[in-house]
């Protein structure tokens, strides 16, 4: 061995006994430098002396002969079948060894049997220090290493005569290791880790001062964890799913009796436990030999939901580091209802969340079952639940419940129906087997988002905050481009408003009717592919034409393929412009139920923007309305369009009305934040729009007959078609006309020069009915008249 290499050697071996004189020293002050002492106590050369030490003198001979063998291991479980190990390595791992002799197997050890000598606070800081240590070193899948592990079962010996107070803490943390590595995914680890468990809980067990110790109830918990629970959860999850009737019987008869007797102690284990007896119960909702013992395993997530609510949470061990020495932990049904305040609201959020959430997501998976009567069932089940158990929620709680229990209720309907609005069992089949969708969607889907709506008005001191997030869930009903899905959405909509409308501060209002302006425009009809799409009506009549006579669509050219994929996008394009259509009637109805219901609390800011949505609805319409190549190529496809020509009157027709409404009740009404300016131009603006599409309706019909060079000496007569339209439109402009009319005297004057005009062309124009006619004349009379006068 070279100079250099041996005073590297001689530094370690200087390393080492410097790290022993700064543990036994200065131990109580390290707290979490524990770690680093324990690391490197823990590096490779060093447990693997020490692991030699222990087997006495003269070993080193030993462990050459091993790893020339390859079956030497350095922490002393397992072994190294990788191949031969060279001369060199040899060498200088014994000379390594040699030099490490220096510091001496008993003044490592000191580290650990000093332990005892640690005051009350440094040894919980060492013991957690270790149990890190042991957990990283237990952490490789292929070299896993348990020299911390031993050490750990040691220095719990060397201490067990410290006080029962201060070897409680000490055992909630190894309490919580042994668990830990217990559980592990490699079967020698938790083998290994149970077989430590056991050699420590026999040396306790022996001591006679602690035979009527009620800690050893504590002392054998891992166990039950570990080895009771949770492996028999996993079989009878299993046995749910079995090929025999018998078996599944059997199987959910003797988890029937574990719930109903024992379900305190799956609870006070640890959380994932609670989750596997969760996990058990919904894998029985699934029996496809016994509709009774889905329904009853349904019941018994109700039973757990109820102890739950109860306090039988149990004593979590994530926060057990963290109470009070002495402080009485609820590993009973007795104590554990001592965990609520006065209020009734549980003290442990962390466990609340825990417990709660599986068996809250498990009902509401169920919420897909094939089954019309499981799906009610669980429905019912989650929905009682949140409502008998809701105000013992925090609102973290609550926003976990909607984001992650309630709101995927929905999900696939949100996302993956057909944007046509056609058959959705494409989407369906995959998800949920046999599922029928329109049960689902007219029963499950119904019930469930009403539920939702209750729920939120039931607990909105606690879940205000999350009216944007449920409203947001409404509007994404509403923006679907299924006319029964959006008629749902609507429908809930309304409901919230009716419930839970006086609960809303003027900032809430204010999210409403921004909601409701989201869903006006995102529904707005779409006509733009039957436009812009050149020869469309054409290649449908022949494709039709060819069906008629025999011939299939799809056989023939490639152009035949074309023709069809048109004729398929146009029959979609026509299909969802009448979806919109008549879910923007459906909402603007809504919109004029809900104002109608809180007039009195709406603020005029409010007002001024559900105005506006409407009167983007009614614009968009009218829009529609004349576009006259639209509705020539609507008229050439006939009945398979069943729209009625202009395609959107009633709903322009309607959202104006509602226009008006709006800004007569405000001037009326005069509402918090009313600017009197500003509505009156509002109002002026919307009835000279008004009166001005008429005229150009009216007009649009009569077309003059005339000769080259030669003024035009009459107009053709409207034609029926014509004369019903301007009928239809009649009684908005008779309401117009005395909206113009209710003008204060001063404003009536000032605003008559742009009005003049427009009707004086009502005059002019041919109606189809009388309606306008009579009202013109009033107004002229009573309000026009007296101006004309005082101006001569």
């Amino acid at each position: 061995m070279s100079t250099n290499e041996w005073e590297l050697n001689m530094a370690n071996a200087n390393t080492g006994q410097a790290i022993v004189t700064i543990a036994d020293e200065d131990g109580n002050y390290l707290q979490e430098a524990w770690e680093h002492i324990l690391t490197c106590v823990s590096r490779p050369s060093q447990p693997s002396f020490q692991f030699l030490k222990k087997k006495g003198p003269g070993k080193i001979q030993y462990a050459a002969a091993a790893v020339r063998r390859g079956s030497y291991d350095s922490a002393g479980i397992g072994g190294n079948a990788s191949g031969v190990v060279t001369s060199e390595q040899m060498n200088n791992l014994v000379s390594n060894l040699n030099m490490l002799e220096q510091v001496g197997s008993s003044e490592m050890n000191r580290i650990f049997t000093r332990s005892q000598k640690l005051n009350s606070e440094a040894i919980i800081d060492f013991v957690k220090a270790l149990c890190k240590v042991s957990i990283e070193e237990l952490r490789s899948a292929s070299d896993p290493r348990v020299f911390s592990l031993t050490k750990i079962v040691e220095i719990a010996h060397y201490n067990m005569n410290r006080i029962r107070l201060v070897w409680s803490s000490i055992w909630h943390v190894l309490s919580d290791f042994f668990v830990t590595i217990g559980c592990s995914e490699n079967l020698s680890i938790a083998i290994f880790a149970m077989d430590s468990l056991r050699q420590l809980s026999m040396k306790f067990l022996e001591r006679e001062e602690l035979a009527n110790y009620n800690f050893q109830n504590e002392f054998m918990k891992p166990f039950v964890i570990v080895m009771r629970w949770k492996s028999m959860f996993m079989v009878f999850t299993t046995a749910a799913y079995d090929d025999h009737k018998n078996i599944v019987l059997l199987a959910f008869e003797i988890i029937e009796k574990i719930v109903r007797d024992y379900f305190p102690y799956i609870t006070e284990t640890e959380t994932t436990t609670f989750t596997d007896c969760v996990n058990c119960l919904i894998a029985f909702t699934n029996s496809r030999f016994n509709k009774e013992i889905s329904l009853n395993a349904i019941a018994f997530l109700r039973f757990c939901a109820a102890k739950l609510a109860e306090g039988d949470l149990g004593s979590s061990s994530r926060n057990r580091d963290k109470e009070a020495p002495g402080k009485i932990t609820p590993s009973s049904p007795q104590a554990g209802k001592d965990r609520k305040h006065d209020n009734g609201e549980l003290t442990d959020r962390d466990d609340h969340l825990y417990f709660w959430f599986p068996l809250l997501a498990g009902l509401s998976e169920l919420s897909f079952d094939p089954r019309p009567e499981i799906r009610k069932s669980a429905l019912q089940v989650l929905f009682d639940t949140l409502r008998n158990h809701g105000h013992h929620f925090s609102l973290p709680l609550w926003e976990r419940v909607f984001e992650s229990v309630l709101f995927p209720i929905f999900d696939y309907v949100r996302h993956a129906i057909d944007p046509s609005g056609g058959n959705m069992s494409g989407q369906l089949d995959g998800d949920s087997g046999e599922l029928d969708q329109d049960a689902w969607l007219y029963e499950t889907c119904t019930l469930a988002l009403q539920l939702v709506v209750d729920l939120f008005v039931k607990f909105y001191d606690t879940v205000n905050p999350l009216l944007r997030k449920v409203m947001m869930l409404l509007v994404s009903f509403i923006k679907r481009p299924h006319q029964s899905l959006a008629g749902i959405g609507i429908a809930a909509f309304v409901r919230l408003m009716s419930s839970a409308g006086d609960l809303f501060s003027d900032e809430k209002w204010l999210e409403v009717v921004l909601s409701l302006k989201e869903a006006a425009n995102a529904t707005l009809p779409d006509f733009s592919y039957i436009v812009n799409g050149d020869g469309m009506v054409q290649n449908l009549e022949e494709s039709s034409s060819r069906q008629s006579n025999g011939e299939s669509a799809g056989s023939g050219t490639t152009d035949d393929d074309s023709e069809g994929l048109k004729s398929h996008r146009l029959y979609a394009a026509v299909s969802d412009a009448k979806c919109r259509a008549a879910v923007q009637l459906l909402l603007i109805q809504a919109v004029m139920e809900i104002y109608n219901m809180y007039r009195p609390r709406l603020s005029a800011k409010n007002i001024i923007v559900l105005f506006n949505a409407m009167h983007d609805v009614a614009s968009h319409a009218h829009k529609i309305n004349s576009n006259t190549i639209l509705r020539s190529k609507l008229q050439e496809l006939g009945s398979m369009t069943q729209m009625q020509d202009p395609p959107l009157l009633r709903l322009e027709n309607e959202s104006y009305q509602i226009c008006l409404t709006l800004l007569q009740n405000l001037i009326l009404d005069r509402p918090p934040s009313y600017e009197e300016a500003e509505v009156e131009s509002y109002l002026v603006d919307l009835c000279h729009e008004v009166l001005q599409f008429y005229v150009e309706t009216a007009r649009s019909g009569q077309i003059p007959e005339s000769s080259l060079g030669v003024q035009p000496r009459w107009l053709i007569p409207l034609g029926s078609g014509k004369r019903r339209e301007l009928a239809t439109r009649a009684p908005l402009v008779v309401v117009t006309l005395q909206a113009v009319c209710g003008l204060g005297d001063t404003s009536f004057e000032r605003n008559l020069a742009q009005f003049f005009p427009l009707l004086s062309s009502l005059i002019g124009c041919e109606h189809g009915s009388n309606e306008v006619q009579v009202a013109l004349s009033e107004m002229l009379r009573s309000s026009v008249g007296p101006v004309l006068l005082r101006s001569c």
